[in-house]
């Protein structure tokens, strides 16, 4: 058992943002928590990833997917204890287990067991209709309504409810504010 893979209860609200690169989660969740006056989680992978990148010039390899899924839990379990009702997510254990599945045809069982665990209130998937923006870490500018595809089906087979967000940030934030509003 990976204690460091379970997510801390709490009273808060999740809100988690998956989808393909570069395509607004990093924006939304720090433009909601300040509206919002509460916290959000950034994505530990491009931390991680960065860092990787910055010091050995290497990518993300297999070996490097469960150490990146316990920072974002450790991440993610930090912060809910300094959330103001809603706790704003990045990204999530799911998004990692997309992705494994994407650049590998597989994903460690562990990660995926924990992932099926986790529970957030709502889960956003954001849609490819924003600029891509190239930086050390995206390699996928022309696949990324491929991957759109690839998120949506897997969350629908998986049975996962989920809110596509479109549109610009003001329009995403309008079809947020009143989903947290039901």
């Amino acid at each position: 058992m990976e204690k460091e893979l379970i997510q801390a209860s709490s009273s808060c609200k999740r809100i988690v943002f998956v989808g393909p690169e570069c395509t607004g989660k990093t924006t939304l969740s720090q433009e909601l928590s300040r509206i919002y006056s509460t916290q959000w989680v950034p994505e530990y992978m491009r931390l991680y990833l960065q860092e990787k990148w910055d010091k050995y010039r290497k990518v993300c390899t297999w070996e490097d997917l469960l150490p990146i899924a316990k920072g974002q839990i450790a991440l993610e379990n930090e912060l809910i204890t300094k959330a103001n009702h809603y706790l704003f997510c990045d990204t999530c254990l799911l998004e990692i287990v997309i992705y494994s599945y994407i650049y590998y045809g597989k994903c460690e069982p562990v990660i995926e067991s924990y992932a099926w665990e986790h529970h957030y209130d709502w889960v956003f998937l954001t849609y490819t209709d924003v600029p891509w923006q190239a930086d050390d870490l995206r390699d996928k500018p022309f696949e990324r309504e491929e991957i759109f595809i690839f998120f949506k089906d897997f969350l629908e087979r998986k049975q996962i409810p989920f809110t596509i967000l479109q549109g610009n940030v003001q329009h995403r934030i309008q079809q947020i504010n009143k989903k947290l509003k039901q």
